[in-house]
Formats: structure tokens, C-alpha cells, sequence
């Protein structure tokens, strides 16, 4: 079992006064004591438009988006945002190869067909080898779940997550989860992967936006979101897996059904997992209304983490949101995200004992 971190200082991205804090993954991998890391480069534009459409990059690559297309991003358009988040998807991807125990050598090739997982000529994934070398790779950025093929949402300008799903399918890996813990709803990732196609109209007599690219299950790929139900956005696509809690469900009920749909999870039998570790559950966040405490929240990262060990699939750790009105907050969260995986990554063998939410939960101040 091995563990290995992924953070560049290109992710702080000068966005001018905003809720989203990107000085963040600077502060996490500090508070870290600074531990090797493998400074990813940015995800090429090819890599890129195995998610997203030509035209979308393009307004991306030169600037031309359109004021709607900023307003729903809710990100100011600058050559260093764009560069930012490319390198940023280039993170997870790099993660995502080492946790599968793929090189990061070679160029992505794009196959025949969308539903292909075969993988070059001497790139090969292998299951077994995967699993008898159990991977952690830990992101100290990405989870960008908002955005969608044709546009970006929700401070999302491209979708890390789907990017790197697709560059492990083109080298051989042909099952995969995404566990998405995040406070707000997976909605550009559950589209990716064959969500429902939106309805004609909202309630406000509008489409959301329009979807002309055909939406096709992928049957190899199970999206679980487990999220705050009435929060953004307002449209959430069908994933394979949704559970949208109440307001206010702090830890015990959040634990709870987690506890219930992770075996979901693993029934899909995932070659790998990418886990968005949100930290937009916890009470204080500006932007989520679970309530968690910061106990629960490590409490959350265990049962995810274990889980996949006990299996012995490799994880792809990725951090997503978090907007707590003191960003050391936000920080602490994220941190004890990075050291339960770093922990499972570095421990000689898996637990003894399938992992448990209800275990140390009388420690939390936030039930109730």
C-alpha cells in the first residue's frame, strides 16, 4: 500500500473578492508540513475535449465567453484562472494514474468509440496488480462536479473528475465510482455519465441551458452524490445513486446513510474510486446547511476510505468545496481528509473489521 500527494501553487488564482478561497490548497499543504508532492502539469487541451465540447474550449482558450456564460460560471475570465484550472484538472489525472498504477508518461489516445476501455499497446490496466499494490492518490484540489460539457457552473470551468475518468478508461481501467460527498449535487458529473436529460422547461418558464449533445448511460460508471437536497443547483441530473438529505441533518443521520449506500457503492465492483471530499457539510459553512461537525466530517472520510481499502480499490481523493466563514476551518477539514487517506495509503494492512458510522460518535458535539 502506497500514498502519494498531488498539489501545485499555480492553483491560487487571483479571482478578486469572492466566497471561493483559493488560497486554500496553499494553506492545507502548509499546514501539512509541506510534504513531498508531484507538481502536476496542465491537462492538455486533447484530454480536455474528452469531456468538453470544441466550442466550449475554445471560448475558454481565447476568451470569448459570452457575459451569460461568466454570470453562470461565477468565475472572472483571465489567462491565469483558465491556466489555474487546467492544471488543477492535471492534478487529479496525475492522481488518478498513480492510484491506478499507470505511468504518467505517455499521451492519451482517443479510441474508436466513447464506450471503449481498451488501452494502448503496453499501457495496460491491471486489476489484479492494482489491487495487490493498493494506491491512495491524494489531490490537494479538484473536484470540480459543476461543470458540464458546454459551459462551466458554480466557480467549475472544466470537470477534473470526468476528465480523469476518461483518461483511465482510454488506458484499460473499464469500472469506476465517483463518491460525491460534496454539500451541493454532482449536477455537470450525473450529466456526463448519463443523468436524465433536463426537462423542456423550469418553473420560471426557461431551459437551463441547452444540452444539443446526445446524453448516453455509461454503465461502467456509478455517480453516488449524497447532498443538501434544497440547495444549489437547482436542476440535478439523475445519477446512479442520489440522496438528498434535509437541512440540518448534522452527523448522526449524514453517517447514517452513508453507512447504508456505500455497499451500493462497492456492488458496482470499481476498479476505482474517486471520493470528493467536500468540506461544505460542516456547520459553518456559508454556502452548505448540513450542519456537520468536524468530527463527523472525519468520521465521513474513514467510512468512505475504509470501505474501498477493505475491497482493495485504489481511491482518488479530491477535495471539492468549502466555504466556512474562518477559512482555517475549511483548511482543518481538509486536512484531516488528506491525513485519513494518507493514514489508509500507509497502513500494512487493511481493518479487521468492516468500518462502522456510529463508531466514536458520541465524541461530536453536533448531534442532535
Amino acid at each position: 500500500m502506497s500514498a502519494r500527494i498531488v498539489y501545485s501553487a499555480r492553483y491560487r488564482v487571483d479571482i478578486g473578492p469572492h466566497v471561493f478561497p483559493t488560497r486554500k490548497y496553499d494553506l492545507v499543504y502548509d499546514a501539512l508540513g509541506r510534504p513531498p508532492a508531484v507538481d502536476p502539469p496542465p491537462a492538455t487541451w486533447e484530454d480536455l475535449s474528452l469531456v468538453h465540447t470544441t466550442e466550449y474550449l475554445e471560448k475558454l482558450r481565447t476568451g470569448t465567453m459570452s457575459e451569460e456564460d461568466v454570470a453562470q460560471l461565477e468565475l472572472p475570465w483571465s489567462p491565469e484562472m483558465v491556466e489555474g484550472f487546467r492544471v488543477m484538472v492535471g492534478g487529479t489525472i496525475q492522481a488518478a494514474l498513480f492510484a491506478c498504477g499507470l505511468s504518467a508518461d505517455s499521451t492519451t489516445q482517443r479510441p474508436q468509440s466513447q464506450e471503449s476501455s481498451a488501452a494502448p499497446e503496453g499501457q495496460e490496466f491491471s486489476a489484479d496488480s492494482a489491487i495487490s499494490a493498493f494506491n491512495v492518490g491524494c489531490h490537494i484540489g479538484g473536484g470540480l462536479h459543476h461543470a458540464f460539457p458546454n459551459h462551466g457552473e458554480g466557480f467549475c470551468p472544466f470537470n477534473d473528475v470526468a476528465v480523469a475518468v476518461r483518461v483511465l478508461q482510454h488506458r484499460g481501467v473499464g469500472r469506476i465510482a465517483i463518491v460525491d460527498l460534496d454539500v451541493h449535487h454532482g449536477n455537470g458529473t450525473a450529466f456526463i455519465f448519463g443523468g436524465a436529460p433536463p426537462p423542456p422547461q423550469t418553473r420560471s418558464g426557461r431551459s437551463p441551458r441547452a444540452y444539443q449533445e446526445q446524453n448516453v448511460t455509461h454503465a461502467n460508471v456509478f455517480t453516488f452524490s449524497m447532498h443538501q437536497q434544497h440547495n444549489y443547483p437547482m436542476w440535478k441530473p439523475r445519477g446512479s445513486l442520489d440522496v438528498g438529505l434535509p437541512d440540518g441533518a448534522r452527523d448522526a443521520t449524514f453517517l447514517g446513510e452513508l453507512e447504508r449506500a456505500l455497499p451500493k457503492v462497492a456492488a458496482h465492483r470499481p476498479q476505482c474510486v474517486f471520493y470528493l471530499a467536500g468540506a461544505d457539510p460542516y456547520e459553518d459553512d456559508q454556502l452548505g446547511g448540513l450542519r456537520l461537525t468536524k468530527q463527523g466530517l472525519r468520521r465521513r472520510d474513514r467510512l468512505v476510505i475504509d470501505t474501498f481499502r477493505i475491497a482493495g480499490v485504489p481511491i482518488v481523493v479530491t477535495l471539492a468545496g468549502g466555504y466556512a466563514r474562518r477559512v482555517e476551518d475549511t483548511v482543518a477539514i481538509h486536512v484531516a481528509t488528506i491525513e485519513e487517506a494518507m493514514g489508509a495509503g500507509a497502513a500494512s494492512g487493511p481493518p479487521t473489521a468492516p468500518p462502522r458510522a456510529d463508531r466514536g460518535r458520541q465524541a461530536s458535539s453536533g448531534e442532535g
